[in-house]
């Protein structure tokens, strides 16, 4: 049972009155002692205590006049619209507090508003989460109004809510007029292509932006055109963007990539989970040829296959700054891993590669140790669910047994490894005295107890020599 919670119980059942009555004195002493930390600590989590409108109106007079509670988290508590005026006369006067946490709580457009007619007084609180709780185009426009008042206000999370077309466009008004939110995420909402011509609106005319996260809005390529135009003209300093997720095709990569030649500030770009393809990386490999800002970028679930993932790593010869490369759920094979094994021995600054659920199988795994023997930046691998085995394994391992002292976690988990690949893993990480794995993950193998007992004698002996720990993960 989740505590603070107030149990009520229907006619017809056998529980005691006296079991009843023990569990509101439960209740009762966990908002006690809720209300003791709210008033102590800096940083509270009361996620999932499902205490309610009424509990919040007990807890949310420890935050008059406090001086401790710094972040608080009221996610997953059942709280309503009701139970948000519980802030009221509360939060006008509060100054210490700089994190609120309403997420997982349907206060719907009307909580919203309510909030926002609060928050308008406060100066202290600069985080703002308010993700899956039932906001739509009203409570969007209520946030906006906030956002044109309040000059606290750092970051804003919206993400999973219902807001639409006029939601972003009353969002959009907020940026021409707020010159301090630095982070906004609207992720999983339905702006769809008029909700991204109406924030380009508001993101041209906005300086103190840093982080743009749209993922799954359903922009489609004519939304995505007018937001990289706006973006392409933007004076302020964007330096992360999400547009994963957005029905983007290679003509939407397009403009992608004519924003990435232009940027001067962009040091993160997701196009997660849209659908670029073999063109549309190409396109975008090519302007990040002549980047000089971007750092990590995420290709996952984009259907590139071989040829576009050539491009990639063609990229990578002449690109020093990219140090994350996300692949992962992309069909590129072998003949596509080999591509880019063969630029990784030699070239590039590749800190973290992540190619999972990328169809590389046993030959995939034979070009990647190969290239391991030589390459001295990879420090990250993800190599899950390629269909390895035990042969992809020892391979992997013979190369790891002899040398590599830069790569620090591996992930080989869904890969279908038994006791043979997991023995030679540990032999490997005995042999090694230089390497510098510290994770090793193998979640959902197929290795039995041999496997298990041999890794786990391979720990503890590194541990024994050399006192490295060596986290495995089964």
């Amino acid at each position: 049972m989740s505590s603070g919670v107030t149990w009520s119980f229907a006619a017809g059942s056998n529980l005691s009155t006296s079991t009843s009555i023990k569990a509101q004195k439960e209740s009762k002493k966990n908002l006690n002692k809720f209300y003791k930390e709210l008033r102590t600590l800096k940083t509270v989590n009361m996620a999932g205590r499902q205490f309610g409108d009424e509990g919040l109106f007990f807890l949310a007079e420890s935050l008059a006049y406090n001086k401790s509670a710094e972040e608080v988290d009221f996610s997953g508590n059942a709280i309503t619209a009701a139970g948000i005026e519980a802030f009221d006369g509360i939060l006008q006067i509060n100054t210490a507090l700089k994190t609120l946490n309403l997420s997982g709580n349907a206060i719907g457009d009307e909580g919203a508003k309510c909030l926002s007619d609060i928050l308008i007084e406060n100066v202290g609180i600069q985080k703002l989460f308010l993700n899956s709780t039932n906001i739509g185009d009203e409570g969007a426009k209520a946030i906006s109004d906030l956002l044109k008042k309040n000059k606290t206000i750092r970051i804003v999370q919206l993400s999973n809510n219902t807001i639409e077309y006029s939601g972003f466009a009353s969002i959009a008004d907020a940026l021409l007029e707020n010159n301090t939110l630095r982070s906004l995420y609207l992720n999983g909402n339905y702006g769809g292509p008029l909700g991204a011509s109406s924030l380009a609106k508001g993101v041209v005319g906005n300086k103190s932006l840093r982080e743009l996260h749209l993922h799954g809005n359903g922009f489609g390529n004519e939304g995505l055109r007018v937001l990289m135009s706006a973006l392409s003209a933007h004076k302020g300093k964007i330096t992360v963007l999400d547009i994963g997720n957005n029905n983007i095709t290679s003509e939407g990569s397009l403009y992608v990539a004519e924003f990435i030649k232009v940027t001067k500030s962009l040091r993160w770009l997701s196009l997660y989970m849209d659908d670029v393809g073999d063109e549309g990386a190409e396109k975008v490999a090519d302007a990040l040829k002549q980047n000089k800002t971007i750092s990590t970028m995420d290709f996952g679930g984009n259907n590139i296959h071989s040829r576009g993932v050539t491009a990639i790593a063609e990229t990578l010869k002449e690109n020093e700054v990219l140090t994350t490369l996300e692949l992962s759920y992309n069909p590129i094979g072998p003949e596509g891993v080999k591509a880019l094994c063969d630029v990784l021995k030699f070239n590039g600054k590749l800190q973290t590669l992540k190619l999972g659920w990328c169809q590389i199988g046993v030959s995939g795994a034979e070009f990647i140790a190969d290239c391991l023997k030589y390459n001295t930046t990879l420090s990250t691998l993800d190599l899950r669910a390629n269909g390895l085995g035990d042969d992809g394994a020892i391979c992997l391992a013979r190369s790891l047994k002899i040398i590599n002292e830069s790569l620090k976690s591996l992930d080989l988990g869904f890969n279908e490894i038994r006791d043979d690949g997991a023995f030679a893993l540990a032999q490997a990480l005995k042999a090694n005295e230089d390497l510098a794995v510290t994770s090793l993950m193998l979640a959902n193998n197929f290795f039995g107890k041999f496997g298990q007992v041999a890794l786990t004698e391979a720990r503890d002996h590194v541990y024994e020599m050399s006192g490295k720990e060596i986290d495995i993960y089964y």
